[in-house]
C-alpha cells in the first residue's frame, strides 16, 4: 500500500480546476514530489470557506490513465500564520480505477500506476464513494447493509456474507464501545438474507436472547443436554482428574481403561466394540464404571494400588451428585453409588437443536453459559467448539456452521499457561481449517492483546470499535495489513457504534457508523442501573429465600 504525503499548494493557485477527464472536481492540492512509495504534495489554502480534506476522508488523485484513491491519515501545517505557510496531508493509497478499461471500469484494490508530479488532488465525490464502496457482485454473491460510511451517510456500509463467513471475522473493542450491538447488527443483516443459516452463539452474559427473540432457539443450563459421554478423553480427564490428583498420569491411564471398557459394554457386536475408543461419542452407564472398578479392585494384590481407582469412582460420584451438572449427568443430585441412569443415544437430537437441523424458522441457537459452573466452563466450550467442527466435517458441508464466541480471550488466551489447552486447540483448528469443511468463526473480545495470535490472525475481517489501551492498539496494528495502519490511529477517538472495518468482508478498509438497532432488537448488555435502583428498595427480605434457592440451584 502506498503511503502518500501531501504538502500545501501555492496560495495563489485557483480553488478549482478541471481534471484531465473534464469532470468538475474541486482541486485541493497537487503532487510535488514522488520518492518510491511516498508522495509529497501541497494542499492549497482554502479562501472560500469550502471544506478541505479531513482526517479519515477518502480522496483521489487523477493521473493520466487512472484515478487513484487514498485515505487521509494525517494533516499538518508548517509555519502557521506566516506568508510561507505550508499545509500538508498524508494519505495511504488503497486502490484505483483504470480509465483505459472504459467509463464503467470497476474500482480495484491496489495501485499499478503511482501519481506523477503535478497530478491533482480532489475530494472523493458521492459518486466516487458509491463506486468504491459498492462491489460488483456475481450471481451467487449478496451484500447486506450494516450501517453507513462515516464520510457520507448517504453511502451504505455493506458486508459480503460469503467473504465474511468463509474466512472468519472478529468484533473487537473496549467495554462499552458497542460490541454487542455491532454483533447483533451484523448477524441480523446476514440472517435477513440467509433464512436457513446455522449459527451457534456462546452467550456468557445472557444478553442476546432479547435481540433475536422468536428467530432464536435459546438454550439455558436448565434445558441444555450435553451428556457426559460426549466428552473426549482430554475433556473428561479435566473434569475427573483435573490438577488436584497426586498421581495424574497414573489416574489418566486408569480412567482411559475404565471408560473405554464401559463404552464397549453397550456395543451391538464384538466387531463394533473393537472399533470403539475413549474418544468415540457413544453412551455408557455410570453404573458400569462402578462395576468395572469393583472387578479390578477384587483382583489387586496390594491395597495401595487401589487408591487411583477409588479417586476416579469418588469423582464420578461427586459430579453425579452436583445439581449444577444436571445438563451433563441426567438425574444429577443423587448421592451414593453410581447409578445407571438414562443411557439413551440422543446424539442426533442434540445436534439438531444446537445446529438448527431443521432450521424451523430459528437459524440461530443462543446458548446461555452464564449458569455453567466456572470450573467446567472451559470444558463445555471445548466440547461445543469441537462438536461444531466435527458436525460440519461429517455432514459433508451440507449445513455450514457459524460459531460465535463471546469473551474469546478467556478460551483462547495468548498466555500458554492460562485457560484450557484443548479449548484453545479446538478454536485454533476451526480458525485454521474451518473454511475447508464449512465451519466459520466469529470472535468477540474487549482484550485482543490477550487473545492468541494464532486464532485472531486467521480472521480476515475485523471490526475494531473504540480501543483506548495502547497495548491492544499495538497488538492489532501488528496483525493487520499495512494498508490499514493509518485508520488504526482513529481507534481511541471513535464514538460508540463506530468502527474501523478492515478485511475481505468489506469492500475497503474504512470508518463506518453502524445502523442503530430498534429497541426490541437491542441486546441486554447495559451497566447495572445503580442510579435508579438505589432510589428505592427493590428487593425485600422475603425475596432472599428465592435468591438463596437459585444460588444453591435448588428447585
Amino acid at each position: 500500500m502506498t503511503a502518500v504525503s501531501l504538502t500545501s499548494v501555492n496560495p495563489t493557485a485557483p480553488d478549482s480546476a478541471a481534471v484531465p477527464d473534464g469532470s468538475p472536481d474541486r482541486i485541493v492540492g497537487r503532487v510535488v514530489a514522488v520518492a518510491g512509495a511516498r508522495v509529497t504534495a501541497l494542499l492549497q489554502r482554502d479562501r472560500n470557506g469550502t471544506r478541505g480534506p479531513h482526517l479519515g476522508d477518502l480522496v483521489k488523485i487523477v493521473t493520466d490513465h487512472s484515478t487513484v484513491f487514498g485515505f487521509v491519515t494525517a494533516l499538518n501545517v508548517d509555519y502557521p500564520g506566516q506568508p510561507n505557510e505550508l499545509r500538508r496531508a498524508e494519505l495511504e493509497m488503497v486502490g484505483e480505477i483504470d480509465h483505459r478499461a472504459g467509463d464503467d471500469a470497476p474500482f480495484q484494490r491496489g495501485v499499478t500506476a503511482f501519481p506523477a508530479l503535478d497530478d491533482k488532488l480532489a475530494p472523493a465525490t458521492s459518486d466516487d464513494l458509491r463506486r468504491v464502496f459498492t462491489r460488483r457482485l456475481s450471481a451467487n454473491q449478496r451484500s447486506a447493509r450494516i450501517g453507513a460510511l462515516h464520510q457520507d451517510h448517504d453511502i451504505p456500509a455493506e458486508i459480503l456474507a460469503s467473504e465474511l463467513l468463509g474466512k472468519h471475522f472478529a468484533v473487537l473493542g473496549t467495554t462499552g464501545a458497542g460490541k454487542s450491538c455491532a454483533l447483533v447488527t451484523i448477524l441480523r443483516a446476514i440472517l435477513s438474507q440467509h433464512e436457513f443459516a446455522h449459527v451457534l452463539m456462546l452467550d456468557p452474559h445472557n444478553e442476546y436472547a432479547t435481540a433475536f427473540k422468536d428467530r432464536a432457539e435459546v438454550v439455558t443450563p436448565d434445558d441444555l443436554e450435553l451428556p457426559y459421554w460426549l466428552l473426549n478423553f482430554e475433556e473428561l480427564r479435566e473434569m475427573v482428574i483435573g490438577t488436584g490428583s497426586p498421581q495424574p498420569d497414573a489416574d489418566a491411564v486408569l480412567l482411559n481403561q475404565v471408560v473405554t471398557q464401559a463404552k464397549r459394554n453397550l456395543a451391538q457386536s464384538p466387531e463394533a466394540a473393537a472399533q470403539i475408543t475413549i474418544d468415540t461419542p457413544v453412551p455408557y452407564r455410570l453404573s458400569d464404571i462402578a462395576k468395572i472398578i469393583d472387578g479390578i479392585l477384587g483382583k489387586l494384590d496390594r491395597p495401595a494400588d487401589a487408591a487411583a481407582y477409588h479417586r476416579i469412582r469418588e469423582r464420578f460420584q461427586h459430579m453425579q451428585a452436583d445439581r449444577r451438572l444436571s445438563f451433563m449427568f441426567p438425574g444429577a443430585g443423587s448421592s451414593g453409588a453410581l447409578q445407571g441412569l438414562v443411557t439413551r443415544d440422543n446424539m442426533a437430537k442434540i445436534l439438531g437443536r444446537l445446529f438448527r437441523v431443521p432450521v424451523g424458522g430459528k437459524p440461530i441457537t443462543i446458548l446461555d453459559t452464564s449458569g455453567v459452573p466456572s470450573e467446567i466452563l472451559n470444558v463445555v466450550v471445548s466440547l461445543l467448539s469441537r462438536m461444531s467442527f466435527d458436525f460440519a466435517l461429517w455432514s459433508d458441508r451440507k449445513a455450514p456452521v457459524l460459531l460465535v464466541c463471546e469473551e474469546a480471550h478467556r478460551y483462547a488466551p495468548s498466555d500458554p499457561h492460562a485457560g484450557f489447552e484443548p479449548t484453545k486447540r479446538a478454536l485454533s483448528r476451526i480458525a485454521k481449517e474451518g473454511r475447508k469443511y464449512g465451519v466459520a468463526l466469529c470472535l468477540i473480545s474487549q482484550r485482543p492483546s490477550e487473545l492468541a495470535t494464532t486464532v485472531l490472525s486467521q480472521c480476515s475481517t475485523i471490526f475494531a470499535l473504540r480501543m483506548t489501551s495502547h497495548k491492544d492498539q499495538e497488538f492489532l496494528a501488528a496483525i493487520l495489513p499495512e494498508s490499514s495502519q493509518g485508520l488504526m490511529g482513529e481507534l481511541p477517538s471513535l464514538r460508540n457504534g463506530q468502527a474501523i472495518a478492515v478485511g475481505e468482508g468489506v469492500p475497503l478498509p474504512t470508518r463506518i457508523d453502524f445502523d442503530r438497532l430498534a429497541e426490541e432488537h437491542r441486546p441486554r448488555s447495559g451497566t447495572a442501573p445503580f442510579g435508579t435502583a438505589w432510589q428505592q428498595d427493590q428487593l425485600q427480605a422475603e425475596d432472599l429465600n428465592d435468591v438463596v434457592k437459585r444460588w444453591r440451584h435448588l428447585d
